[in-house]
């Protein structure tokens, strides 16, 4: 039986020892240096964002350092000093001994963790951070070192020699720490891996199978040094069968372990201690499962492949994690299949014919480089429905997909979208100038996962009954007759989503052709046929009775530029049109907070989108309720300044004049009908861009491509969702963890980016003036020759044609010296503020590092001067230094 006191005994006389020098405080300050190093370098801040996960990166290496230095000398110094022997003869068994000494260590390695805290404190000075994330995300620290700590004791109790411990020790903790790298594909491998097991604290989730893993690698670790200090009881006849004896208990210590282990992952409960609760299910899901008829039970049969490339796992786990959870709250309502999909097998298809599509992933094992198919989709079904997730992405929402498909199937019908054909072919079809058919929109796929999908005619009236919700993209491209169909049908109060955008460059920049002030494509023909002159767009693409219908003013070539950008490594590759909405770009209204459809959104990325006006008050009898705003640093830009002739079409101009006008930049409404209206029962929003919708940013979005978390889809399908009268999924779309970002640096950088654009203008405007003045120059010549009495009108116009040559050379020169001068003031302004930028940043960085070891030093410093203090009073009068 153990005795507290014989533990607590030998746990204050190792604790003291270590602190009872100055080595120990530096251990503790080193150590929390280097985290701050790590956790605030230049990628922390071209991240923007408020956590820890630079320093989660780099923890396990930093627990190479500090866990061989805290257990270095636990038994190794004691063999050196030879107290061991002194030790092992008093009244305490050898457990109780390992455990004072293993609760030693792990006390100072609390310690040292505790004054790393001020990270927290120094990310609260510059951020927003989520308490619960940082909460899991040291106790996750704390329980990766306590299991290392027991494998450092191990290495010490190996040897005399304290280097060698050291040694030694780094190289056995780098066993669990590295050893996911030898098999990066093997689900077993890598549950043995430390930094596998270390993800989940790190996103804000306390899983129980990783805690296990940590209790049972720490116990493991005690056994053996348990083992090794009991080998001084064996004789020298006993030391063959004793080894052979504890060997064979070691290894069914180790099964019994990782058995446990593997049972425990297999239906591991988690806590999820994120502030948005993201990684839980959710009471929309939790309600929707009970209220599941018992006579129309759900099927959920997943196909996921066993082994997945290592930026897939996080979504792999999360997925079957999240569907055993369905399985166990289902019961008889609710089953839950899982089919491992080997390749080349039956199962593969199987999942095809179910129409799964399995993605093919580029990865890298061993430094070759391979291409994996994976399959990771599922089939929601009931005996009514049944609808296909084909792939789950990185960033796909994996609860709303699951959970909406559940609701889809378990109902007996579904609401319907109409789509209208336009120009935009959004349903796909033969493209003469693509050559060939292209595939429908994502947006049609991911609407058919709640909806029934129809196309729509705008050749002839629209029913104002078979639709739910009708969907308009670019209906400038409309013929009048087409436009006119349209106007009637939103003119009954049918709700109505349209997208239309002055400036449409998904494709790959092919949208451009079909921008509003573009003439409209002629129609596809056979080879060497001639082929009618296409209808011409109504209005010219101006939208005239639509916009007068619902009391908007929007031009067709009017394009918004805004020079917000959260992302700073991006800020030298995205133009100022390419636009991110968000409440961080100074405009705490860029997504209305009054509306279901956008409060609790955090970021949308446009492409060159347009801007929307609302008539004056006195004129209008509609409520006009903006969605999405531009920051206050944002202008428009006309059809002539942002474009350019080129052969028989027109290019984006790379680097136009831009012109801030203060003014946050409306790009999308919800437009709705008042008591007093004229119109009754208007329902309809309006999007001043396209490519918000386009396979592009669909893709983005599921990929997180470039690490953008962005809301373009959830946007949409909640303005489908709100039109249709049908909000039970919007909370649960909007659900994901808060974008928590460096609010101190974008309170501080925004001032030099704002005096940057202001120089900027400045330098567009000097070069304007110059220009100006060369030709007022040639204006003056003309004016000077044209009123001169003493030349007849030949000579004038020699005198003229010879002055017009000599001043467009002149002219020529001057706009190059003028630009070349611009350029060289543009890109000085540039520098300078990328400097000024660097400057905060490295100002904050130093803060960072500088701050969090001073607690530390100044205990050590305080704990040296009482030391002294103590020593000096111990020491007779007549024997100190006079």
């Amino acid at each position: 039986m153990l005795r507290n006191n014989v533990v607590l005994a030998v746990f204050k006389r190792n604790v003291q020892s270590y602190f009872s020098g100055v080595l120990g405080y530096l251990f503790i300050v080193v150590f929390v240096v280097a985290g701050a190093f790590a956790a605030f370098n230049q990628q922390f801040f071209a991240n923007n964002q408020a956590n820890l996960d630079q320093l989660s990166l780099w923890y396990p290496l930093l627990l190479l350092f500090i866990i061989p230095a805290i257990t270095m000398g636990v038994w190794a110094d004691e063999k050196k000093m030879g107290t061991d022997e002194l030790l092992f003869t008093l009244p305490a068994s050898d457990l109780e001994i390992l455990l004072g000494k293993f609760l030693a260590v792990l006390a100072v390695y609390t310690i040292a963790l505790l004054f790393s805290l001020t990270h927290i404190f120094v990310l609260y000075s510059i951020g927003n951070p989520d308490l619960g994330l940082m909460f899991t995300t040291y106790f996750g620290y704390w329980l990766a070192g306590a299991s290392l700590l027991a494998a450092g004791m191990f290495a010490s109790a190996l040897t005399s020699s304290t280097t060698v411990a050291f040694v030694l020790g780094t190289v056995i903790c780098a066993v669990p720490i590295f050893i996911g790298q030898v098999a990066p594909s093997s689900d077993l491998i890598q549950s043995l891996s430390l930094v596998q097991q270390f993800q989940d604290f790190s996103t804000g989730v306390l899983p129980l199978a990783s805690i296990l893993y940590f209790i049972s690698l720490a116990i493991m670790m005690l056994y053996l040094n348990r083992v090794l200090i009991t080998r001084r009881h064996w004789s020298s006849q006993e030391q063959n069968t004793m080894g052979l004896q504890y060997l064979v208990r070691t290894i069914s210590l180790a099964v019994i372990l990782i058995s446990v282990n593997a049972i425990v992952s297999y239906g591991s409960s988690r806590i999820d201690m994120t502030s948005e609760k993201v990684y839980s299910l959710s009471r929309t899901t939790k309600d929707l499962i009970a209220k599941i008829d018992d006579k129309n039970p759900v099927t959920i049969e997943a196909f996921i492949s066993p082994e997945v490339s290592r930026e897939y796992v996080p979504i792999r786990k999360r997925l079957i994690g999240l569907l055993r959870e369905y399985d166990q709250m289902g019961g008889k309502r609710l089953q839950v299949r899982f089919v491992d999909v080997e390749p080349f097998s039956k199962e593969e298809e199987e999942a095809r014919l179910l129409n799964i599509t399995p993605e093919r992933v580029q990865t890298e094992r061993g430094g070759r480089a391979y291409v994996e198919t994976i399959f990771m989709g599922a089939v929601v079904k009931s005996a009514t429905d049944e609808v296909v997730i084909p792939f789950f992405n990185v960033g796909t929402p994996v609860e709303y997909e699951l959970t909406r498909s559940i609701r889809t199937v378990s109902k007996d019908d579904r609401l319907t979208v109409g789509i209208l054909n336009t120009d935009a072919r959004i349903f796909g079809g033969l493209d003469m100038s693509m050559g060939g058919n292209q595939p429908p929109w994502l947006i049609v796929s991911e609407l058919k996962k709640q909806y029934r999908v129809e196309q729509v005619s705008p050749d002839s009236p629209i029913s104002d009954t078979d639709y739910d919700v009708l969907l308009a993209v670019l209906p400038s491209s409309l013929t009048e007759p087409q436009l006119k169909n349209l106007v009637d049908y939103v003119k009954k109060g049918k709700p109505t989503l349209i997208c239309d955008d002055p400036m449409p460059v998904f494709g790959g920049g092919r949208g451009l052709q079909m921008a509003p002030r573009m003439p409209k494509p002629s129609p596809g023909g056979m080879m060497g046929m001639r082929q009618p002159p296409p209808t011409p767009k109504a209005y010219d693409g101006r939208l005239t009775p639509l916009l007068r219908l619902l009391e908007i003013d929007w031009d067709n070539g009017e394009v918004v530029f805004d020079f917000f950008n959260p992302h700073p490594e991006f800020a030298e590759v995205v133009r100022p049109e390419l636009i991110f909405i968000s409440p961080k770009s100074g405009t705490p209204s860029a997504f209305s907070l009054d509306s279901n459809i956008t409060s609790g959104l955090q970021e949308i990325l446009t492409f060159f989108p347009g801007s929307i006006r609302p008539w004056k008050k006195e004129e209008r009898d509609l409520k006009f309720e903006p969605l999405l705003k531009t920051g206050p640093n944002s202008g428009v830009l006309a059809w002539d300044e942002i474009t350019s002739p080129f052969f028989n079409s027109v290019r984006i101009v790379q680097d136009p004049i831009r012109k801030i006008d203060k003014y946050a930049q409306v790009l999308a409404a919800h437009i709705t009908s008042t008591p007093k209206s004229k119109v009754k029962d208007l329902n309809v929003i309006f999007v001043a861009d396209a490519d918000l919708i386009s396979d592009e940013l669909f893709n983005i979005r599921e990929r997180q491509a470039f690490g953008l978390k962005i809301d373009n889809v959830t946007f949409l399908l909640n303005c489908v969702d709100q039109l249709a009268g049908d909000d039970s999924y919007i909370s649960l779309r909007k659900r994901r963890q808060k974008h928590r970002t460096l609010t101190l640096v974008e309170r501080e950088t925004s001032v030099f980016i704002k005096e940057r654009n202001a120089e900027r203008e400045k330098a567009n405007e000097d070069a304007d003036a110059k220009l100006q003045e060369a030709r007022d120059r040639l204006k003056e010549q003309r004016e000077k020759i044209e009123k001169d009495p003493s030349m007849d009108s030949r000579e004038k116009q020699i005198r003229l044609r010879m002055a017009e040559e000599n001043e467009s050379r002149r002219l020529e020169v001057d706009e190059a010296k003028i630009e070349r001068e611009k350029q060289r003031q543009v890109e000085k302004i540039k520098a300078q503020t990328e400097r000024q930028i660097r400057e905060i940043e490295n100002r904050i960085r130093w803060y960072a590092i500088l701050v969090p070891p001073f607690p530390a030093i100044l205990l050590g410093i305080c704990f040296l001067f009482f030391r002294l203090k103590n020593e000096n009073q111990n020491i007779s009068p007549d024997r100190r230094l006079k």
